[in-house]
């Protein structure tokens, strides 16, 4: 049997040893080869699949399992590298050949209607098709109608025994001969299956990196929504979005192919010339959707809003506004406390009515606007998302690390607020299996978010003022905040976090820069930075105002509305325009007797203060490109911090700040 030559990497486009496990993989020795099949070492590493069904079929190769670091180095540095999409095949078909055996391998044949058992015989790279005959036995497993030998034989000769290697899965054998064979079938099947589109080869930027291009984002997106991190809404968009480009390029190409390659004019070829365009363009507006949900920055700014409308309930039409008071159990010291304290109605003259409730959920679930729920000491486990549409208030009665309310279940969101005024105070939220936590308008106070996802969401156009409120353990950012928001954190707590606070600063041709007031907050043991500023790389055009910024010169059509930086206990704020001779850039002694913990304030005003800047810059231009010669310098040029001061950086991987350019 003829051994395949030893795979190489195509490049290195990044550091391979933070591919940990990488060798498992690949199996990968010093000299680049692998030791699957070796001789030396006899036995295979890849686990064995069980299929369902028939216990006469043999078992397959486990080769689902993988993780995205796995997948992203075979694509990047075996398969893919640095390809263009119109290399793929031919890139792909190399890669086959240095790695799958060309014969004596069995594999499952699986279609909708039928898996049968076959013999590979040989391989066409370039097609990437394998040439089979029938085992024997012959082994067939129908799911709709039975299949006959003879059909089976039919049926294979009307495709010329050739066979997709996405349609085979390798037959289990433990002796490691087929181990690269069954994982490089396993790459193709998967590239093609999720990756892969059929109009990627015309795609206008085939002179780009396809990988980073198109290759990373994808395979980065199926990730998030196998893992839940995607909403549920934005993943039917997506797969929807994908059929409708699916059925408009086919008809796209049924059209172009039916237009002949002769120079006539004829009156029909123009109309098709016409519809082609229309489709065309159609094509390619459907795409640019697509890419942006498929790139992690963008797919919720454009792709969530729609699926966020949460119906108002309104006043109760009896008029009245009602007290629920939620508890595992009612004792009589608590009820007496509770009348005491909260439910003693004042004035005297009116009455208070009061609902009680086992369940936290139930009581928001029956709010109308104006109502309040009261939730006594106890352990909740709530298995859904609070939708808070009115303005409502939820207050714990007793330390929030009494009063706990703990999600569990697959979901979107924990706790989603649209009313105009929604409070939430004195309460410890436990979320579980969410992609998002609080979203838009919510006031938190002195409340205690452990989370497991991303922490606090604040969308554009959402309001959250967070107040003596502790948040930590997102896996993703604690606090994310997106443009056109606005988002107060006073004496908070954020730590033990991926990032404390993501910042995204970008498509400001849609959207506002989002306002920030950060004071007296302590931003800590996050793995990342304490804050993070997403932007966009600065065009040529504002580049020279960046550069005067990052000097600390403030221009004099710049109104700054007011501007915080604390330094050796020193306040420097300016309510009123600040001229080009005004620096606030510090001195080489002054700048190292900055405390450790609040130069970060500084850092981030200043990057802050040009990033507003320079969206300012572009505003004007845009406008100008309209006709409009005057802007008016107060609406566009408003700063992203109201205010920062006193906060404390301490013992974030990275730093208490860093900016990161796409």
């Amino acid at each position: 049997m003829s051994r395949p030559r030893c795979p190489a990497p195509r490049t290195q486009l990044g550091d391979s040893s933070a591919m940990e496990g990488e060798s498992l993989l690949f199996g990968e020795e010093e000299d680049g080869c692998s030791d699957y099949g070796s001789r030396d070492k006899p036995g295979t590493i890849l686990g064995r699949l069980v299929p369902d069904g028939n216990a006469l079929f043999p078992d397959t190769f486990q080769t689902n399992h993988f993780l995205f670091y796995e997948r992203f180095k075979a694509y990047q540095d075996y398969m893919l590298a640095d390809c263009k999409a119109s290399e793929v095949k031919e890139f792909t078909a190399e890669y086959l050949e240095k790695i799958l055996e060309p014969s004596g391998w069995q594999a499952i044949w699986r279609t909708n209607v039928f898996e049968v058992l076959v013999e590979v015989e040989d391989v066409e790279y370039l097609t990437l098709k394998a040439v089979v005959q029938l085992s024997k036995p012959f082994l067939c497993e129908p799911r709709i109608s039975n299949f006959t030998l003879e059909c089976m034989r039919e049926l294979l000769e009307a495709k010329e025994h050739r066979l997709p290697l996405q349609e085979l899965w390798v037959v289990f054998d433990d002796s490691g001969e087929f181990d690269q064979t069954a994982l490089a079938v396993e790459h193709v099947r998967f590239f093609y299956q999720h990756i892969w589109r059929s109009w990627d080869e015309d795609d206008d930027d085939d002179d780009f990196d396809y990988f980073v291009r198109c290759v990373e984002p994808r395979l980065r997106l199926y990730y998030d929504i196998l893992e839940d991190r995607v909403p549920s809404a934005l993943v039917a968009d997506y797969y929807d979005l994908l059929a409708q480009c699916e059925d408009l390029y086919k008809k796209f190409l049924d059209l172009r192919n039916s237009i002949p390659n002769s120079d006539s004019d004829s009156e029909a070829e123009n109309v098709s010339m016409v519809e082609g365009l229309k489709l065309y363009d159609k094509i390619e507006h459907v795409k640019q959707k697509l890419k942006l949900i498929e790139n992690t920055l963008l797919r919720y700014v454009f792709g969530y809003q729609k699926h966020t409308g949460l119906q108002a309930k309104g006043a109760r039409p009896s008029g009245a506004k009602i007290t629920h008071v939620v508890s595992n159990t009612m004792m009589s010291s608590l009820l007496h406390s509770l009348l005491r304290d909260k439910l003693y109605p004042e004035p005297y003259n009116e009455e208070l009515q009061i609902q009680f409730h086992s369940d936290p959920l139930m009581a928001v679930n029956a709010c109308y606007e104006g109502d309040t729920v009261i939730i006594c000491p106890g352990h909740y486990v709530v298995d859904g998302t609070f939708c808070i549409a009115d303005s409502v208030e939820l207050e714990g009665y007793g330390l929030p690390d009494d009063i706990v309310i703990e999600k569990r279940g697959k979901g979107d969101s924990f706790v989603d607020c649209t009313g105009a005024s929604v409070r939430i105070s004195s309460l410890k939220l436990v979320q579980h299996d969410a992609v998002e936590g609080i979203l838009r308008k919510t006031t938190l106070e002195n409340c205690v978010l452990q989370c497991e996802t991303t922490g606090v969401t604040v969308r554009t156009s959402a309001e959250l003022f967070m107040k003596n409120s502790d948040l930590y353990g997102a896996k993703g950012a604690g606090v994310e905040i997106y443009p056109g928001s606005t988002c107060t954190l006073i004496g908070s707590g954020i730590h033990h976090c991926k990032e404390g606070i993501l910042i995204k600063d970008f498509l400001d041709e849609y959207y506002d820069n989002p306002t920030i007031t950060m004071v007296n907050n302590v931003i800590h043991n996050n793995e990342g930075y304490g804050v993070v500023l997403v932007k966009p790389t600065v065009s040529p055009d504002v580049k020279p105002v960046a550069a005067e910024i990052s000097a600390g010169t403030f221009f004099s059509s710049f109104s700054i509305l007011y501007a915080v930086l604390f330094a050796d206990g020193v306040e420097v704020s300016g309510h009123e325009e600040l001229h080009s001779e005004t620096s606030t850039e510090l001195g080489p002694g002054e700048r190292a007797d900055v405390s450790e913990l609040t130069e970060g304030n500084y850092a981030i005003a200043n990057e802050l203060a040009a990033t507003s800047i320079k969206k300012s810059q572009m505003q004007k231009k845009r406008l100008s490109d309209l006709g409009i010669t005057e802007a008016d310098d107060n609406l566009m040029s408003q700063e992203m911090f109201v205010s920062i001061v006193g906060n404390q950086f301490k013992r974030n991987g990275k730093g208490s700040f860093g900016t990161f350019l796409f």
